[in-house]
């Protein structure tokens, strides 16, 4: 098995991240530059900058360190949802026939919704 750091994501995000880092780097000391000059804002950009490289880095590691879902994570969630449903389904059975016309229509839709596939999420 490949080391999380040599797989090809990683070395992209390794490039990704240099380049990043780098750009954010000659960013500050250009602002720098520009703040001895005598422009007073700069001194904010060139404090900026660097806290941009450094959200950068940790966002770099968040991505490399991101776990993939199991199929028995997977799983245990679809079941987990479908008793949640079923359970829910279940109360507003039993609460049917206390419960406003209006109300029960709302409730049928967001039941509607709930069931609906749900858009697949980046690393979820």
């Amino acid at each position: 098995m490949k080391s999380k750091y040599f797989s090809r994501r990683a070395i992209v995000l390794h490039l990704a991240l240099l380049l990043w880092v780098g750009m954010c780097a000659s960013a500050a000391w250009w602002q720098v530059g520009r703040a001895i000059e005598g422009n007073s804002l700069s001194f904010l950009y060139s404090i900026e900058w660097p806290v941009f490289a450094v959200l950068g880095v940790l966002g770099w590691y968040a991505m490399l360190n991101m776990e993939k879902v199991t199929e028995h994570q997977e799983i245990a969630r679809r079941e987990y949802e479908e008793n949640m449903r079923a359970q829910a389904l279940a109360e507003r059975q039993a609460s049917a026939d206390s419960e406003d016309p209006s109300l029960a229509a709302y409730n049928d839709h967001l039941a509607n919704l709930s069931t609906a596939p749900k858009k697949k999420l980046w690393g979820h």
